[in-house]
């Protein structure tokens, strides 16, 4: 039995958050930096100590490099002839699963870094995880000139400060040491190819390894893998993998540092970044902005007449009047009669396809308007849990392996969906993905909660629906003829709803009856409208976008939308492109268009998939690609430099802008206190944190506090217990949190009484 899902950080907060009264303003109030009078500060000089010519000389040198050589020296470890197998995982709950099905296993705590030791028909396996990447690639020289091309891959503790994939670099380097044999069980994709790589060649020293390939940790599959592992790693993953990583850190990095050095030469800074996918998918939002500014509303009219029925029936003109002169002549058709027939056409709707990441993705925003990030979370954990496969696949084919019978009998039962089961095979797609299958159940349950159980519901309902029958429904036109004017209304019923009784289905039905013959026209109605601009990306139809263009991978998609939002380049969840993202693309298309041409980026995934199913010369392949990337790079670092200072200019004007209109945004109501100024959210970047203050500041210091984490944003919610408007705690891929901010409320009465005892509870504990 599983526990209930994890509160979110959000939930926490909202748990432990108390705004605090006047009795405690200290607490609360944000206190003015004071102005240090220098003149009453002692400076003590020591005597400067005499340096040699030779000393001096040497020391001058040193100042001058500029550039300093990264050292890392790779362990040279060497495998035993005789030892164990050393298994190496991607997660610690997959190491935990693989254990546990190949054999009797028993878990090692390695300083906080777990590890199991199994044994399997006299045979001693150890299996250990590698927590993601490892490794990390690095400058091998210090400085921030562009472009930058020295990079060597480097171990992640060493690029973070107490980065806690320390002790498991530390474990896996301790095992390796008594090993006789490797063998990789990371996810099997590009990624978990790379992660599997690194830990051989750079921990194991070692030029290849075992392969399991597995798309369940179910224990039969791991078996299967396990008996049927491949003698070398998937060269063509590996190095299409490692090639992604070495572009995505050259346009990463070079093109970001270049639009800070921009922004630097007006004296200001700001954290930028652009890269290869970033720029196209930006781009595309930036230009759906554009449209919509560039929209133009007109007017139109559209008639509607009503026939004497039972019931009374409303048909619509099939055409949308442009010109207000023209409605006139549909005034004369009140009482006249006419004849109305009725049209029925049966359409046969099959079962979706099965899910891939990018379909899964659009179909939890769709229906539970759950964000592409927390989705892919979701069905990560699931699949760690042994409940749904891999799901970053790109796959609409089920594997004609699984054992449907028992995972359709399981999971129909557990539904009482028995008697809609009516297909042997499933209803299949046409994408495919040589790595995965589409996502689909393994039959396995355990109690869930939140994103986690939407999600699997989501996926079970999808399987169980592809072995149904197809849905029946009929379409209905009922159309008349009035002096060669038509008008026509539509229905839809559901004869056989067949997967439609499993599967959610957003189709409305709407019954109307059959009319046939003499009508007679009782009323004839307009109304006046506007056309509308075109709709901005949602989370889920701008992912759809960038798979149709192929631009990023399965898994990287959601990431790049997240970072976008992060740099303040769009805003809001009908994605709206900002004044700095506007900027940027504008900046772009005038200095150094390159950046942001999907075709570009389209030819490198082409070529990198082209790695991946080659099975021969990947290292030539991988540095082709590589040294085409290195002269777009070294082009657009000249087009840059050439323009420092206009692009810097021209993207410091947007970042006021941008900075002026949040400041606009984040106003709120009139100050309680003063009556003059206005409450606003303010960032103090002395504390690092948001808290309510009025603008009319020194005259009025009035403040609210705020949840120490987390996007602020106003709201159009307004408290119905005191009025205040409410406020909404926003974190990429949680749930958001609105609330009042007002510390009289009474809907923060207990918190703020509970905060007082917590109070009084550490005072005490102090004396």
């Amino acid at each position: 039995m599983r526990k209930k899902q994890k509160k979110s950080k959000e939930e926490k907060i909202a748990e432990n958050y108390f705004p605090v009264d006047e009795s405690n303003l200290k607490n609360t109030i944000e206190k003015p930096y004071k102005k240090l009078d220098i003149s009453k500060i002692e400076t003590i000089e020591k005597p400067k100590k005499k340096i040699s010519p030779k000393k001096r000389k040497s020391s001058a040198k040193k100042k001058k490099s500029k550039t300093k050589k990264v050292t890392y020296s790779y362990p040279k470890t060497k495998l035993k002839k005789s030892g164990y197998e050393l298994v190496i995982t991607e997660k610690p709950q997959a190491a935990m699963k693989i254990a546990a099905a190949l054999g009797k296993s028993e878990k090692i705590d390695s300083r906080g870094a777990p590890y199991y030791e199994v044994s399997r028909k006299g045979k001693k396996i150890v299996v250990a995880c590698a927590v993601g990447h490892l490794f990390t690639l690095k400058q091998n020289v210090t400085g921030s000139s562009v472009p930058i091309f020295d990079i060597v891959w480097i171990p992640n503790y060493l690029a973070r400060k107490k980065d806690f994939t320390k002790k498991y670099y530390d474990t896996l380097l301790k095992l390796m040491k008594n090993a006789s044999s490797l063998t990789v069980a990371t996810d099997y994709d590009t990624e978990g190819e790379v992660i599997g790589l690194n830990v051989v060649r750079f921990i194991g020293n070692q030029k290849d390894a075992n392969r399991m390939k597995f798309s369940t940790l179910t224990t039969d599959e791991l078996n299967k893998a396990y008996d049927n592992k491949s003698p070398s790693i998937d060269w063509g993953q590996a190095i299409a993998g490692e090639t992604r990583h070495y572009l995505d850190w050259f346009y990463g990095i070079n093109l970001s540092r270049a639009l800070m050095n921009a922004i630097k030469t007006t004296g200001s800074f700001k954290i930028m970044s652009i890269g290869r996918v970033q720029g196209p998918a930006l781009n595309l939002i930036v230009q759906k902005e554009k449209e919509i500014q560039k929209f133009k509303p007109e007017t139109y009219w559209q008639v509607f007449a009503d026939i004497k029925n039972t019931p009374k029936l409303t048909l619509k003109h099939n055409k949308n009047i442009s010109k207000e002169e023209e409605l006139e002549k549909f005034q004369e058709l009140k009482g006249k009669e006419t004849e109305a027939t009725t049209k029925k056409k049966e359409q046969i709707i099959p079962p979706n396809p099965p899910f891939n990441l990018t379909t899964l993705q659009t179909e939890a925003y769709k229906f539970h308007s759950i964000a592409p990030i927390r989705t892919m979370r979701a069905a990560q954990s699931l699949y760690l849990s042994g409940l749904i496969s891999y799901p970053r696949t790109s796959s609409q084919k089920l594997p004609k392996e699984i054992d449907y019978k028992s995972i359709l009998k399981i999971l129909a039962e557990r539904n009482k969906v028995q008697k809609l089961i009516k297909r042997k095979t499933p209803i299949e797609g046409k994408k495919t993905d040589p790595a995965h299958p589409s996502i689909y159940p393994t039959g396995n349950y355990q109690i869930l909660a939140g994103d986690e159980e939407k999600i699997y519901n989501l996926i079970v309902k999808r399987f169980l629906s592809l072995f149904c029958e197809e849905a029946v429904i009929e379409n209905k036109t009922i159309s008349i003829n009035v002096d060669k004017l038509k008008f026509s209304t539509k229905g839809v019923s559901i004869i056989k709803p067949a997967w439609m009784d499993i599967y959610p289905s957003k189709l409305k039905q709407e019954e109307i009856p059959d009319v046939n013959g003499k009508v007679k026209i009782t009323k004839i109605k307009t109304e006046e409208k506007e056309t509308q601009p075109p709709k901005r990306y949602s989370p889920a139809s701008i992912l759809s976008e960038l798979e149709k263009r192929n631009l990023g991978t399965k898994a990287t998609r959601a990431n790049i939308l997240e970072t976008l939002h992060n740099r303040g380049y769009v805003k809001d969840t009908s994605i709206k492109a900002t004044p700095l993202g506007i900027s940027l693309i504008s900046t772009l298309e005038k200095y150094s268009s390159i950046i942001i041409d999907e075709a570009l980026t389209r030819d490198f995934e082409n070529q990198m998939d082209s790695i991946r199913e080659s099975k021969s010369k990947f290292k030539e392949k991988e540095d082709k690609i590589i040294e085409n990337a290195k002269k777009t790079i070294i082009k657009i670092a000249k087009q840059f430099e050439k323009s420092e200072k206009e692009i810097g200019q021209e993207l410091q004007d947007a970042n006021i802008k941008l900075r002026d209109q949040e400041k606009e945004e984040n106003k709120l109501n009139i100050c309680p206190k003063c009556k003059k100024g206005n409450l606003a959210i303010t960032y103090s970047r002395k504390t690092r944190r948001h808290f309510i203050a009025c603008n009319a500041y020194p005259d009025c210091k009035t403040t609210y506090s705020l949840p120490p984490k987390g996007k602020v944003k106003k709201t159009k919610n307004i408290c119905e217990e005191c009025g205040f408007p409410k406020l909404m705690i926003l974190k990429a891929g949680r749930r958001p949190w609105i609330f009042c901010f007002n510390d009289k409320c009474p809907t923060n009465k207990e918190r703020i009484e509970e905060y007082k005892k917590k109070q009084e509870e550490e005072n005490k504990e102090k004396n």
